[in-house]
Protein backbone atom coordinates (compact mmCIF):
# COMPACT_ATOMS: atom_id res chain seq x y z
CA UNK A 1 0.00 0.00 0.00
CA UNK A 2 1.28 3.05 -0.63
CA UNK A 3 2.08 5.75 1.81
CA UNK A 4 -0.68 7.90 2.10
CA UNK A 5 -1.38 11.66 3.60
CA UNK A 6 -1.98 12.26 7.12
CA UNK A 7 -5.61 13.53 5.14
CA UNK A 8 -5.81 10.54 3.62
CA UNK A 9 -5.33 8.06 6.18
CA UNK A 10 -7.95 10.22 8.68
CA UNK A 11 -10.63 9.57 5.48
CA UNK A 12 -9.79 5.92 5.13
CA UNK A 13 -9.85 5.73 9.24
CA UNK A 14 -13.47 6.99 8.23
CA UNK A 15 -14.51 4.71 5.95
CA UNK A 16 -13.77 1.97 7.98
CA UNK A 17 -15.56 3.33 11.11
CA UNK A 18 -18.74 3.79 8.72
CA UNK A 19 -18.48 -0.05 8.28
CA UNK A 20 -17.95 -0.68 11.60
CA UNK A 21 -21.29 1.63 12.45
CA UNK A 22 -23.58 -0.40 10.51
CA UNK A 23 -22.41 -3.84 11.42
CA UNK A 24 -22.24 -2.88 15.19
CA UNK A 25 -25.57 -0.53 15.38
CA UNK A 26 -27.42 -3.31 13.85
CA UNK A 27 -26.81 -5.61 16.92
CA UNK A 28 -27.73 -2.72 19.22
CA UNK A 29 -30.85 -1.09 17.25
CA UNK A 30 -31.96 -4.93 16.84
CA UNK A 31 -31.90 -5.37 20.93
CA UNK A 32 -34.37 -2.48 21.40
CA UNK A 33 -36.86 -4.20 18.68
CA UNK A 34 -36.64 -7.47 20.15
CA UNK A 35 -39.88 -7.64 22.21
CA UNK A 36 -41.62 -5.45 19.45
CA UNK A 37 -40.72 -8.72 17.12
CA UNK A 38 -41.41 -11.09 19.52
CA UNK A 39 -45.09 -10.13 19.87
CA UNK A 40 -44.88 -9.22 16.11
CA UNK A 41 -43.88 -12.42 14.91
CA UNK A 42 -45.03 -14.49 17.63
CA UNK A 43 -41.64 -15.49 18.86
CA UNK A 44 -40.38 -17.57 21.55
CA UNK A 45 -37.08 -16.63 23.89
CA UNK A 46 -34.86 -18.69 21.89
CA UNK A 47 -36.68 -17.84 18.75
CA UNK A 48 -35.32 -14.35 19.96
CA UNK A 49 -31.95 -15.80 20.58
CA UNK A 50 -31.40 -16.61 17.02
CA UNK A 51 -32.17 -13.42 15.75
CA UNK A 52 -29.33 -12.23 17.05
CA UNK A 53 -26.89 -15.56 17.40
CA UNK A 54 -27.94 -16.48 13.42
CA UNK A 55 -26.36 -13.03 12.67
CA UNK A 56 -22.86 -13.71 15.57
CA UNK A 57 -22.61 -17.05 14.05
CA UNK A 58 -22.14 -16.64 10.82
CA UNK A 59 -20.27 -13.44 11.01
CA UNK A 60 -17.63 -15.49 13.53
CA UNK A 61 -17.31 -18.64 11.33
CA UNK A 62 -16.62 -16.81 8.17
CA UNK A 63 -14.32 -14.15 9.48
CA UNK A 64 -11.04 -16.01 8.84
CA UNK A 65 -12.17 -16.83 5.50
CA UNK A 66 -12.71 -13.01 5.03
CA UNK A 67 -9.47 -11.97 6.48
CA UNK A 68 -7.26 -14.34 4.79
CA UNK A 69 -9.32 -13.84 1.53
CA UNK A 70 -8.53 -10.35 1.75
CA UNK A 71 -5.21 -10.68 2.39
CA UNK A 72 -4.99 -12.89 -0.85
CA UNK A 73 -7.19 -11.34 -3.60
CA UNK A 74 -7.31 -7.63 -2.59
CA UNK A 75 -8.61 -5.86 0.68
CA UNK A 76 -10.53 -3.12 -0.74
CA UNK A 77 -12.13 -5.77 -3.43
CA UNK A 78 -13.38 -7.80 -0.35
CA UNK A 79 -14.54 -4.85 1.70
CA UNK A 80 -16.43 -3.77 -1.30
CA UNK A 81 -18.48 -6.70 -1.77
CA UNK A 82 -19.04 -6.84 1.87
CA UNK A 83 -20.55 -3.52 1.96
CA UNK A 84 -22.69 -4.51 -0.88
CA UNK A 85 -23.92 -7.79 0.54
CA UNK A 86 -24.68 -6.42 3.62
CA UNK A 87 -26.72 -3.66 2.51
CA UNK A 88 -28.59 -6.04 0.11
CA UNK A 89 -29.36 -8.12 3.48
CA UNK A 90 -30.31 -5.51 5.43
CA UNK A 91 -33.14 -4.63 2.69
CA UNK A 92 -34.28 -8.23 3.06
CA UNK A 93 -34.09 -7.91 6.49
CA UNK A 94 -36.95 -5.03 6.31
CA UNK A 95 -39.08 -7.18 4.65
CA UNK A 96 -39.16 -10.68 6.23
CA UNK A 97 -42.52 -11.91 6.08
CA UNK A 98 -42.12 -14.38 9.34
CA UNK A 99 -39.26 -15.16 11.90
CA UNK A 100 -37.78 -17.75 9.93
CA UNK A 101 -37.32 -15.65 6.55
CA UNK A 102 -35.81 -12.91 9.21
CA UNK A 103 -33.29 -15.42 10.57
CA UNK A 104 -32.35 -16.27 7.08
CA UNK A 105 -32.04 -13.11 5.44
CA UNK A 106 -30.14 -11.74 9.08
CA UNK A 107 -27.49 -14.77 7.93
CA UNK A 108 -27.32 -12.82 4.44
CA UNK A 109 -26.50 -9.67 6.09
CA UNK A 110 -23.78 -11.37 8.60
CA UNK A 111 -22.15 -12.90 5.32
CA UNK A 112 -21.44 -9.49 4.29
CA UNK A 113 -20.99 -8.63 7.56
CA UNK A 114 -17.61 -10.94 8.17
CA UNK A 115 -16.51 -8.61 4.76
CA UNK A 116 -15.92 -5.48 6.89
CA UNK A 117 -14.88 -5.17 10.00
CA UNK A 118 -11.27 -7.47 9.75
CA UNK A 119 -10.89 -6.42 6.55
CA UNK A 120 -11.39 -2.99 7.20
CA UNK A 121 -9.08 -3.15 10.52
CA UNK A 122 -6.46 -4.94 8.16
CA UNK A 123 -6.74 -1.52 5.83
CA UNK A 124 -6.02 0.57 9.26
CA UNK A 125 -3.18 -1.72 10.08
CA UNK A 126 -1.93 -1.58 6.85
CA UNK A 127 -2.94 2.47 6.52
CA UNK A 128 -1.31 2.99 10.29
CA UNK A 129 2.21 1.95 10.13
CA UNK A 130 3.47 3.77 13.56
CA UNK A 131 2.60 1.93 16.92
CA UNK A 132 1.30 5.54 18.24
CA UNK A 133 -1.04 6.06 15.75
CA UNK A 134 -2.16 2.98 14.61
CA UNK A 135 -2.90 2.55 18.56
CA UNK A 136 -4.92 6.10 18.48
CA UNK A 137 -6.96 5.29 15.05
CA UNK A 138 -7.81 1.98 16.74
CA UNK A 139 -8.95 3.86 19.93
CA UNK A 140 -11.21 5.60 17.56
CA UNK A 141 -12.62 2.40 16.07
CA UNK A 142 -12.90 1.34 19.07
CA UNK A 143 -15.68 4.54 20.23
CA UNK A 144 -17.09 3.88 16.90
CA UNK A 145 -18.52 0.85 19.16
CA UNK A 146 -19.33 3.35 21.90
CA UNK A 147 -21.80 5.35 19.34
CA UNK A 148 -23.16 2.44 18.04
CA UNK A 149 -24.16 1.83 22.05
CA UNK A 150 -25.37 5.45 22.47
CA UNK A 151 -27.13 5.91 19.33
CA UNK A 152 -28.61 2.23 18.40
CA UNK A 153 -31.06 2.30 21.40
CA UNK A 154 -32.14 6.03 20.99
CA UNK A 155 -32.58 5.36 16.80
CA UNK A 156 -33.65 1.86 17.44
CA UNK A 157 -36.53 3.09 19.80
CA UNK A 158 -37.49 5.80 17.95
CA UNK A 159 -37.76 3.93 14.61
CA UNK A 160 -39.83 0.85 16.59
CA UNK A 161 -42.41 3.77 18.08
CA UNK A 162 -42.78 6.03 15.22
CA UNK A 163 -42.42 3.34 12.14
CA UNK A 164 -42.56 -0.35 13.86
CA UNK A 165 -39.49 -2.96 13.96
CA UNK A 166 -38.81 -3.09 10.20
CA UNK A 167 -37.33 0.39 9.70
CA UNK A 168 -34.39 -0.42 11.80
CA UNK A 169 -32.84 -2.23 9.13
CA UNK A 170 -33.47 0.87 6.82
CA UNK A 171 -30.58 2.81 8.97
CA UNK A 172 -27.96 0.18 7.43
CA UNK A 173 -28.89 1.73 3.82
CA UNK A 174 -27.85 5.32 3.27
CA UNK A 175 -24.77 4.75 5.01
CA UNK A 176 -23.90 1.43 3.50
CA UNK A 177 -24.24 3.25 0.02
CA UNK A 178 -22.17 6.26 0.95
CA UNK A 179 -19.40 4.04 2.70
CA UNK A 180 -19.16 1.96 -0.53
CA UNK A 181 -19.07 5.23 -2.76
CA UNK A 182 -15.97 6.42 -0.95
CA UNK A 183 -13.97 2.94 -0.55
CA UNK A 184 -14.54 3.28 -4.54
CA UNK A 185 -12.88 6.55 -4.71
CA UNK A 186 -10.53 7.14 -1.81
CA UNK A 187 -8.98 3.57 -0.86
CA UNK A 188 -6.50 2.17 -2.19
CA UNK A 189 -6.19 -1.68 -2.96
CA UNK A 190 -3.37 -3.64 -0.47
CA UNK A 191 -2.95 -7.69 -0.50
CA UNK A 192 -0.20 -9.47 1.47
CA UNK A 193 2.69 -10.44 -0.25
CA UNK A 194 2.08 -14.39 -0.44
CA UNK A 195 -0.99 -15.08 -1.40
CA UNK A 196 -2.51 -17.73 1.03
CA UNK A 197 -4.63 -21.01 -0.26
CA UNK A 198 -7.98 -21.72 0.92
CA UNK A 199 -8.68 -24.07 3.42
CA UNK A 200 -12.42 -25.59 2.73
CA UNK A 201 -11.65 -28.23 5.23
CA UNK A 202 -10.60 -26.05 8.19
CA UNK A 203 -13.55 -23.71 7.40
CA UNK A 204 -16.20 -26.88 7.57
CA UNK A 205 -14.58 -27.79 10.81
CA UNK A 206 -15.22 -23.64 12.17
CA UNK A 207 -18.54 -23.59 10.90
CA UNK A 208 -19.42 -27.28 12.84
CA UNK A 209 -17.82 -25.77 15.40
CA UNK A 210 -19.49 -23.26 16.36
CA UNK A 211 -23.22 -24.00 14.75
CA UNK A 212 -23.01 -27.39 16.82
CA UNK A 213 -22.16 -25.09 20.33
CA UNK A 214 -24.39 -22.82 19.78
CA UNK A 215 -27.48 -24.65 19.05
CA UNK A 216 -26.72 -27.24 21.88
CA UNK A 217 -26.49 -24.34 23.98
CA UNK A 218 -29.92 -22.61 22.74
CA UNK A 219 -31.88 -25.63 22.40
CA UNK A 220 -31.19 -27.45 26.02
CA UNK A 221 -33.68 -25.59 27.89
CA UNK A 222 -36.79 -26.97 25.76
CA UNK A 223 -35.32 -30.14 23.41
CA UNK A 224 -33.61 -31.16 26.46
CA UNK A 225 -29.68 -32.52 26.99
CA UNK A 226 -30.51 -35.61 25.21
CA UNK A 227 -31.54 -33.92 22.10
CA UNK A 228 -28.97 -31.81 21.62
CA UNK A 229 -26.23 -33.85 22.20
CA UNK A 230 -25.19 -34.97 18.98
CA UNK A 231 -24.63 -31.31 17.97
CA UNK A 232 -22.46 -30.91 21.77
CA UNK A 233 -20.55 -34.02 20.06
CA UNK A 234 -20.37 -32.70 16.92
CA UNK A 235 -19.17 -29.72 18.00
CA UNK A 236 -16.06 -31.36 19.93
CA UNK A 237 -15.68 -33.39 17.15
CA UNK A 238 -15.01 -30.49 14.89
CA UNK A 239 -12.48 -28.96 17.14
CA UNK A 240 -10.39 -31.91 17.43
CA UNK A 241 -10.29 -31.91 13.73
CA UNK A 242 -9.16 -28.39 13.85
CA UNK A 243 -6.62 -29.15 16.15
CA UNK A 244 -5.21 -32.05 14.42
CA UNK A 245 -5.68 -31.03 10.72
CA UNK A 246 -4.84 -27.47 10.56
CA UNK A 247 -1.19 -27.30 11.90
CA UNK A 248 -0.49 -29.88 8.77
CA UNK A 249 -1.29 -27.50 6.31
CA UNK A 250 1.04 -24.64 4.68
CA UNK A 251 -1.80 -22.36 4.53
CA UNK A 252 -3.86 -23.24 7.82
CA UNK A 253 -7.13 -20.99 8.01
CA UNK A 254 -6.70 -20.57 11.69
CA UNK A 255 -2.57 -20.78 11.87
CA UNK A 256 -2.14 -22.04 15.39
CA UNK A 257 0.91 -20.99 15.87
CA UNK A 258 -0.13 -17.53 16.53
CA UNK A 259 -1.54 -18.54 20.06
CA UNK A 260 2.29 -19.31 20.97
CA UNK A 261 2.30 -15.35 21.40
CA UNK A 262 0.63 -14.72 25.25
CA UNK A 263 -0.57 -11.55 24.42
CA UNK A 264 -2.63 -12.84 21.36
CA UNK A 265 -3.81 -15.61 23.10
CA UNK A 266 -4.79 -13.63 25.94
CA UNK A 267 -6.37 -11.04 23.69
CA UNK A 268 -8.77 -13.90 22.07
CA UNK A 269 -9.89 -15.43 25.47
CA UNK A 270 -10.87 -12.11 26.81
CA UNK A 271 -12.48 -10.82 23.63
CA UNK A 272 -14.53 -13.68 24.08
CA UNK A 273 -14.86 -13.16 27.93
CA UNK A 274 -16.33 -8.97 26.80
CA UNK A 275 -18.09 -9.74 24.15
CA UNK A 276 -19.77 -12.82 25.85
CA UNK A 277 -20.59 -10.34 28.89
CA UNK A 278 -22.29 -7.54 25.85
CA UNK A 279 -24.27 -9.79 24.49
CA UNK A 280 -25.29 -11.31 27.38
CA UNK A 281 -26.06 -7.52 29.03
CA UNK A 282 -27.83 -5.96 26.04
CA UNK A 283 -30.33 -9.49 25.94
CA UNK A 284 -31.14 -9.19 29.55
CA UNK A 285 -31.41 -5.49 29.92
CA UNK A 286 -33.52 -5.28 26.89
CA UNK A 287 -36.07 -7.67 28.02
CA UNK A 288 -36.32 -7.00 31.64
CA UNK A 289 -36.93 -2.75 30.37
CA UNK A 290 -39.91 -3.85 28.26
CA UNK A 291 -41.04 -7.21 29.40
CA UNK A 292 -40.68 -5.96 33.11
CA UNK A 293 -40.55 -2.56 33.63
CA UNK A 294 -43.38 -2.04 30.82
CA UNK A 295 -41.41 0.78 28.93
CA UNK A 296 -41.40 1.17 25.31
CA UNK A 297 -38.43 0.91 23.16
CA UNK A 298 -37.87 3.90 23.18
CA UNK A 299 -37.98 4.87 26.51
CA UNK A 300 -35.70 1.64 26.80
CA UNK A 301 -33.30 3.07 24.50
CA UNK A 302 -33.04 6.43 27.31
CA UNK A 303 -32.61 4.44 29.77
CA UNK A 304 -29.40 2.54 28.44
CA UNK A 305 -27.35 5.86 28.18
CA UNK A 306 -25.56 5.20 31.16
CA UNK A 307 -23.85 2.35 29.99
CA UNK A 308 -23.52 3.87 25.95
CA UNK A 309 -22.09 6.94 26.64
CA UNK A 310 -19.13 6.26 29.18
CA UNK A 311 -18.23 3.31 25.99
CA UNK A 312 -18.00 6.37 24.01
CA UNK A 313 -15.79 8.52 26.27
CA UNK A 314 -13.82 5.65 27.35
CA UNK A 315 -12.54 4.35 24.01
CA UNK A 316 -10.32 7.21 22.81
CA UNK A 317 -8.92 7.33 26.10
CA UNK A 318 -8.37 3.42 26.31
CA UNK A 319 -6.89 4.14 22.70
CA UNK A 320 -4.45 6.45 24.27
CA UNK A 321 -3.01 4.91 27.08
CA UNK A 322 -2.35 1.80 25.05
CA UNK A 323 -0.20 3.33 22.71
CA UNK A 324 1.57 5.46 25.58
CA UNK A 325 1.08 2.74 28.17
CA UNK A 326 0.46 -0.57 26.97
CA UNK A 327 -2.79 -2.70 27.20
CA UNK A 328 -2.77 -3.69 31.23
CA UNK A 329 -3.82 -0.86 32.07
CA UNK A 330 -6.93 -0.44 30.34
CA UNK A 331 -7.56 -4.03 31.12
CA UNK A 332 -7.40 -3.88 34.67
CA UNK A 333 -9.97 -1.12 34.31
CA UNK A 334 -12.09 -3.20 32.27
CA UNK A 335 -12.30 -6.38 34.22
CA UNK A 336 -13.07 -4.30 37.92
CA UNK A 337 -15.87 -2.45 36.41
CA UNK A 338 -17.43 -5.23 34.15
CA UNK A 339 -17.19 -7.31 37.19
CA UNK A 340 -18.81 -4.69 39.76
CA UNK A 341 -21.64 -4.12 37.54
CA UNK A 342 -22.69 -7.85 37.32
CA UNK A 343 -22.26 -8.35 40.58
CA UNK A 344 -24.66 -5.03 41.39
CA UNK A 345 -26.88 -6.97 39.52
CA UNK A 346 -26.41 -10.38 41.26
CA UNK A 347 -25.91 -9.69 44.97
CA UNK A 348 -27.78 -6.36 45.05
CA UNK A 349 -30.73 -6.86 42.61
CA UNK A 350 -29.66 -3.45 41.32
CA UNK A 351 -32.27 -3.75 38.28
CA UNK A 352 -35.10 -3.39 41.02
CA UNK A 353 -33.98 0.47 41.25
CA UNK A 354 -33.53 3.54 39.41
CA UNK A 355 -30.31 4.22 41.12
CA UNK A 356 -28.84 0.79 41.38
CA UNK A 357 -29.98 0.14 37.20
CA UNK A 358 -28.15 3.58 36.11
CA UNK A 359 -25.00 2.21 38.73
CA UNK A 360 -24.99 -0.80 37.18
CA UNK A 361 -25.34 0.57 33.73
CA UNK A 362 -22.41 2.91 34.02
CA UNK A 363 -19.78 1.03 35.55
CA UNK A 364 -20.30 -1.43 32.46
CA UNK A 365 -20.34 1.00 30.32
CA UNK A 366 -17.02 2.26 31.08
CA UNK A 367 -15.47 -1.26 31.86
CA UNK A 368 -16.45 -1.94 27.89
CA UNK A 369 -15.50 1.06 26.68
CA UNK A 370 -12.10 0.61 28.25
CA UNK A 371 -11.75 -3.00 26.50
CA UNK A 372 -11.79 -2.52 23.13
CA UNK A 373 -8.66 -1.12 22.14
CA UNK A 374 -6.45 -3.43 24.00
CA UNK A 375 -7.89 -6.22 22.42
CA UNK A 376 -7.59 -5.20 19.07
CA UNK A 377 -4.23 -3.27 19.50
CA UNK A 378 -2.45 -6.47 21.11
CA UNK A 379 -3.95 -8.99 18.46
CA UNK A 380 -2.37 -7.41 15.26
CA UNK A 381 0.25 -5.35 16.91
CA UNK A 382 3.21 -7.86 17.39
CA UNK A 383 1.97 -9.98 14.21
CA UNK A 384 3.76 -9.54 10.74
CA UNK A 385 1.84 -7.17 8.65
CA UNK A 386 1.62 -9.49 5.90
CA UNK A 387 -0.72 -11.46 8.15
CA UNK A 388 -3.25 -8.61 9.50
CA UNK A 389 -5.82 -9.50 7.67
CA UNK A 390 -6.04 -13.28 9.80
CA UNK A 391 -4.94 -11.97 13.02
CA UNK A 392 -7.17 -9.18 12.80
CA UNK A 393 -10.48 -11.74 11.64
CA UNK A 394 -9.07 -13.99 14.75
CA UNK A 395 -9.70 -11.08 16.81
CA UNK A 396 -12.91 -10.09 15.22
CA UNK A 397 -14.19 -13.76 15.28
CA UNK A 398 -13.44 -14.29 19.41
CA UNK A 399 -15.59 -10.90 19.59
CA UNK A 400 -18.53 -12.94 17.37
CA UNK A 401 -18.32 -15.55 19.24
CA UNK A 402 -18.11 -13.89 22.66
CA UNK A 403 -21.36 -12.86 21.50
CA UNK A 404 -22.99 -15.39 20.58
CA UNK A 405 -22.23 -17.57 23.38
CA UNK A 406 -23.12 -14.57 25.83
CA UNK A 407 -26.68 -14.83 24.38
CA UNK A 408 -26.65 -18.29 24.00
CA UNK A 409 -25.73 -18.56 27.68
CA UNK A 410 -27.42 -16.26 29.27
CA UNK A 411 -30.93 -16.61 26.92
CA UNK A 412 -31.16 -20.52 27.98
CA UNK A 413 -30.28 -20.16 31.66
CA UNK A 414 -32.91 -17.09 31.76
CA UNK A 415 -35.41 -19.32 30.04
CA UNK A 416 -34.70 -22.36 32.75
CA UNK A 417 -35.06 -20.13 35.53
CA UNK A 418 -38.47 -18.64 34.34
CA UNK A 419 -40.05 -21.87 33.09
CA UNK A 420 -43.40 -22.20 33.52
CA UNK A 421 -43.66 -19.58 35.91
CA UNK A 422 -45.20 -15.90 35.53
CA UNK A 423 -42.34 -13.64 32.73
CA UNK A 424 -42.55 -10.60 35.27
CA UNK A 425 -42.61 -12.07 38.82
CA UNK A 426 -39.48 -14.71 37.86
CA UNK A 427 -37.81 -12.60 35.71
CA UNK A 428 -35.23 -10.84 38.76
CA UNK A 429 -34.30 -14.14 40.08
CA UNK A 430 -34.39 -16.52 36.91
CA UNK A 431 -31.00 -13.50 35.60
CA UNK A 432 -29.46 -13.95 38.95
CA UNK A 433 -27.45 -16.99 37.31
CA UNK A 434 -26.92 -15.04 34.33
CA UNK A 435 -25.57 -12.06 36.10
CA UNK A 436 -23.18 -14.37 37.88
CA UNK A 437 -21.88 -15.82 34.63
CA UNK A 438 -21.17 -12.02 33.35
CA UNK A 439 -19.44 -11.05 36.75
CA UNK A 440 -17.29 -14.61 35.65
CA UNK A 441 -16.73 -12.77 32.25
CA UNK A 442 -15.22 -9.77 33.81
CA UNK A 443 -13.15 -11.98 36.15
CA UNK A 444 -11.84 -13.47 33.20
CA UNK A 445 -10.29 -9.71 31.67
CA UNK A 446 -9.21 -8.96 34.83
CA UNK A 447 -6.64 -12.05 35.74
CA UNK A 448 -5.90 -12.62 31.81
CA UNK A 449 -5.43 -8.85 31.59
CA UNK A 450 -2.56 -9.21 34.08
CA UNK A 451 -1.24 -12.44 33.26
CA UNK A 452 -0.68 -11.69 29.51
CA UNK A 453 0.96 -8.23 29.45
CA UNK A 454 4.13 -8.32 31.40
CA UNK A 455 7.40 -8.87 30.22
CA UNK A 456 7.05 -12.44 30.24
CA UNK A 457 4.02 -12.42 27.75
CA UNK A 458 5.95 -9.65 25.49
CA UNK A 459 8.76 -12.59 24.81
CA UNK A 460 6.10 -15.11 24.01
CA UNK A 461 4.95 -12.29 21.52
CA UNK A 462 8.28 -11.37 20.08
CA UNK A 463 9.60 -14.92 19.46
CA UNK A 464 6.00 -15.92 17.51
CA UNK A 465 6.64 -12.77 15.70
CA UNK A 466 10.01 -13.93 14.86
CA UNK A 467 8.55 -17.73 13.32
CA UNK A 468 5.88 -15.96 11.57
CA UNK A 469 8.21 -13.74 9.70
CA UNK A 470 10.72 -16.67 9.23
CA UNK A 471 8.24 -18.83 7.70
CA UNK A 472 6.75 -16.24 5.43
CA UNK A 473 10.21 -15.79 4.12
CA UNK A 474 11.18 -19.05 3.39
CA UNK A 475 7.94 -19.88 1.82
CA UNK A 476 8.30 -16.37 -0.47
CA UNK A 477 12.08 -18.01 -1.38
CA UNK A 478 10.99 -20.75 -2.15
CA UNK A 479 8.20 -19.78 -4.53
CA UNK A 480 10.91 -17.41 -6.23
CA UNK A 481 13.00 -20.40 -6.54
CA UNK A 482 10.18 -22.77 -7.94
Amino acid sequence: MPELSHRRRLLVLAICCMSLLIVSLDNTVLNVALPSMQDDLDATTSGLQWTIDAYTLVLASLLMLAGSTADRIGRKRVFVAGLVVFTAGSALCSMAPDLDALIAFRMIQAVGGSMLNPVAMSIITNTFTDPRERARAIGAWGAVVGISMAAGPLVGGLLVESVGWRAIFWVNLPVGLAALLLTLRYVSESRAAKARRADPVGQMLVILLFGGLTYAIIEAPAAGFAAVLPFALVAGAALTGLLVYEPRRADPLIDLRFFRSAPFSGATVIAIAAFAALGGFLFLSTLYLQNVRGLDALHAGLWMLPMAVPTFLCAPLSGRLVGSRGPRLPLLIAGVAMTASAVLFAVFDAETSAAGLLAGYALFGVGFGFVNAPITNTAVAGMPRAQAGVAAAVASTSRQLGQTLGVAVVGAVLAAGIGAAGYREAFVSAAVPGWWILAGCGAVVLVLGVLTSGGWARGTAERAAARLEAGEESAVGAGVRR
